[in-house]
């Protein structure tokens, strides 16, 4: 499952294969109870090998957890029950704890999609080769967009604007400013979020290079940054600003159907209601 377009769906996904998981090893077919799961596998107990237990109970938790936050993705709501400090960026230890089973395939899955995912660019010599997406581009001097690996590139920011609610900031020490607005992966910011955003990318740019930043490096960090040029004054509209400004520095970078919606709602209220005024 690629990043931006249906990123629920991959919740969704491990809450079936969990809930596939605890079928199979508990004898199963009917959802698992949230109380009786667990009593159902005491009374059994004595009969089963304790690592048959823990799976089982791992496995139907995991189906609850995931569950649960994929419909929260379709909702667009609950950001904040990771409990992601917003001023420090940190996300406390009881989350990972009970939210394992969302945290760890999140962590793996990110972890790996940045270490392999390609795009094409244009080499040297003109010609068009497949090389690795870098954890942040500049696409515009001063205006970088990335994903949560952006701290590899071992810089100072005069900003950053995180959109993660599934990571903790790795850059926080290395900014003068952090602006946490807690999105779901593929959930874009609210046209009010998307006016802080833009207001405090170009404060943050007159000190000094600014990063906005998601997971990947595709999706929400894209909509502020188009948010964020238009307001500055570089592109007329959105669209202009993603073809023309994000596009040929990062090809990768796209937007879903919520992420334009949110963006023509903002352009509509804070820049072409504004004109004449």
């Amino acid at each position: 499952m690629g990043t931006v377009h249906g990123v629920y769906l991959k919740y969704v996904g491990l809450s079936a294969i969990s809930y596939a998981g605890y079928a199979y090893l508990s004898g199963n077919s009917s959802p698992p109870p949230p109380a009786m799961a667990t009593r159902s596998l005491q009374l059994a107990a004595p009969a089963i090998p304790l690592w048959k237990v823990a799976a089982t109970v791992v496995l139907g938790y995991s189906a609850l957890i995931n569950g649960a936050i994929a419909v929260l993705f379709k909702m667009e709501r609950g950001m904040g029950l990771l409990g992601k400090d917003r001023v420090t960026g940190k996300i406390p230890a009881w989350s990972y704890v009970v939210f394992f089973p969302f945290h760890l395939p999140t962590l793996l899955y990110t972890h790996i999609h940045t270490r392999h995912s390609k795009m094409k660019a244009t080499n040297a010599k003109g010609e068009k080769e497949k090389v690795l997406v870098p954890v942040a581009s500049e696409v515009k001097p001063g205006w970088w967009v990335g994903g949560w690996y952006a701290n590899e590139l071992d810089r100072d920011w005069a900003g950053v604007i995180d959109l993660t609610v599934e990571f903790p900031e790795r850059c926080i020490n290395r900014t003068q400013a952090y602006l946490s607005l807690p999105t779901w992966d593929g959930v874009p910011a609210s046209p009010e979020q998307l006016e802080k955003a833009a207001t405090f990318a170009i404060e943050a740019r007159k000190k000094g290079d600014v990063l906005i930043h998601c997971a990947h490096g595709r999706g929400r960090s894209t909509t502020v940054m188009c948010a964020a040029m238009v307001k500055a004054g570089m592109y007329n509209n959105y669209e202009e600003a993603l073809e023309q400004g994000i596009k040929p520095g990062r090809p990768v970078c796209k937007l879903n159907s919520l992420m334009k919606k949110s963006l023509a709602a903002w352009q509509a209220e804070y820049i072409d209601g504004k004109k004449g005024q």
